[in-house]
């Protein structure tokens, strides 16, 4: 054989294998999106079209006592509970938060304990048991892969909430809004049912710091059923970034989806010192963009997102080697998704009256996030994106899922503090009071996104504060005249109309036709 046949023959290996990887996976991964807007009803529709549904863990185990607060509509909760390993967990857990009757008018929600270094076992045993029901249900009644989204800037629940995923045999595990490092590794422990940990940043502190996650503890040292590995994709923002993963993650690395700084939620700084437009958004350049060829150029699956909800899209990123997109916004409008409806509606009543979100009511937030990332919302009155409304509203962190650890000076001991918290607790803690300014409590805003406002002690209910990526100009493609609802199944239509299925991973797809 010739070197021009060896040549020709490498390509064509090259072309196999890429076709081989793009049939592996689904061609369409819905995000996770927000706290329970990717809930289990919309990620199960989606699997069972044939591509990715993906539930979000964000808080998971607030969303669970607070629907079991609240009635248990349908009885899904207690079903999926049914179902979960340990039926003492179970019960007690029922116990614990549910109210067959709901909460009365104007009750606030009994809260689930905040998580810490070593967070108590009830917590922890809720949070698996959360997890587990939320992808259980997902995955009920189609033979479709679900994926569970999770951040890792909120390090202290992750390992339960994955854990509670694996129990109920979760394929895909997502993760951004950080480096996530140490999850392989993690995976690859709790599907032995062995002890994990992560390291966990404390300000302050002088040592190493780690919280760690026993299966065989928590779970109260029964017969545990054998679990499988899911897939891990990290959410990345460049090549560079990817690669890093794979050399330096404590496990295998799986595939990735690259997400740009239009999609909703939080979004990677931009590169370079931070320079602001005249709306005061973040400004992002070339080196934000990420060349698909230096992705392709890794070997592994990946999926492009962030504003990146079209066809021709979608076929630019099979053609270019990658596996699909991931695509948010637009399910996260969609009739299945967990949005408040009132809140759906009124946003595409803008849209259906002809208001273009890129006209600065979706606007990305350099500082409201109490992580540091940017944040993108929706600028809506009588929410906390409305200026008037934030200043109005009584500072309070009751929830606690983005708290920074750190270490007190004087004491030694580990505490824990939001800059969304009241101005004085967090400079008691040793916080510059400065660096509380903006900051917007995303924790109960993004629960009232979904019906399920606190109602504090003072008698006010939390406001929402709802995230879109850019892809919300998109949404008139797909609302038909005179209506301001559609379907995750019509989304799906839009996405993949004159893709050549044969290409493309959409191998159960086909009743989308």
């Amino acid at each position: 054989m010739g070197r021009s046949d060896c040549g020709i023959d490498s390509v064509r290996k090259s072309q196999q294998k890429l076709l081989n990887m793009q049939k592996t996976h689904p061609v369409v991964i819905q995000g996770g999106m927000g706290i329970a807007v990717s809930d289990w009803r919309l990620a199960r529709t989606v699997s069972r079209l044939g591509h990715l549904g993906v539930v979000s863990a964000t808080a998971i185990n607030s969303v669970l006592v607070r629907r079991l607060q609240d009635g248990d509509p349908g009885g899904w909760m207690r079903k999926a509970l049914a179902a979960f390993p340990s039926p003492a967990i179970a019960q007690k857990i029922l116990e614990t938060y549910f109210l067959e009757a709901g909460r009365a008018p104007g009750q606030g929600y009994k809260r689930s304990p905040m998580f810490a270094i070593e967070s108590p076992l009830p917590l922890l045993q809720l949070t698996v048991a959360a997890s587990f029901a939320e992808v259980w249900l997902a995955k009920q009644g189609h033979a479709g892969l679900v994926g569970v989204n999770l951040l890792e800037k909120i390090q202290l629940p992750n390992l339960a909430c994955l854990y509670g995923a694996m129990l109920a045999d979760v394929d895909y595990v997502l993760m951004g809004a950080g480096i996530p490092r140490e999850i392989p590794g993690a995976l690859d422990l709790m599907a032995e049912h062995k002890v994990a940990s992560l390291k966990i940043p404390v300000v302050g502190a002088s040592e190493e710091v780690v919280t760690k996650f026993d299966p065989v503890r928590v779970m109260g040292g029964m017969q545990l059923p054998a679990l499988k590995r899911p897939l891990f994709f990290p959410i990345v923002s460049s090549a560079v970034l990817a690669q890093s993963l794979m050399k330096k993650a404590t496990g295998r690395v799986d595939g990735f989806i690259v997400e740009g700084p239009l999609a909703g939620g939080h979004n990677a700084p931009p590169r370079g010192p931070m320079k602001l437009n005249e709306l005061g958004e973040p400004i992002y350049g070339e080196r934000d963009e990420v060349d698909m060829a230096d992705m392709a150029a890794l070997g592994l699956p990946f999926y492009m997102a962030g504003s990146k909800a079209t066809p021709e899209v979608l076929r630019e990123v099979l053609a270019a080697g990658g596996s699909g997109i991931q695509v948010g916004t637009l399910f996260a409008f969609a009739e299945e998704s967990g949005l408040k409806p009132e809140l759906r509606r009124e946003v595409l009543a803008r849209i259906a009256a002809g208001e273009r979100p890129d006209n600065g009511w979706v606007y990305t937030d350099p500082h409201s996030s109490p992580t540091g990332f940017p944040f993108k919302a929706v600028r809506l009155t009588g929410t906390v994106a409305d200026q008037s409304v934030y200043l109005q509203r009584r500072r309070i962190c009751d929830l606690g899922y983005l708290r920074h650890a750190y270490q007190d000076a004087a004491s030694g001991r580990i505490g824990y503090r939001c800059p969304a918290e009241p101005v004085e607790d967090w400079v008691k803690k040793s916080g510059v009071a400065e660096d509380t300014a903006g900051k917007k409590c995303l924790c109960n805003a993004l629960m009232a996104d979904i019906g399920m406002a606190q109602v504090q002690s003072w008698g006010e209910a939390e406001l929402p504060l709802l995230t879109a990526g850019d892809d919300l100009n998109l949404v008139g493609r797909i609302l038909r005249p005179g209506s301001l609802e559609y379907t995750a199944r019509d989304v799906l239509q839009y996405l993949t109309q004159g893709l050549d299925l044969s290409v493309g991973g959409l191998s159960s797809a086909m009743e989308l036709r």
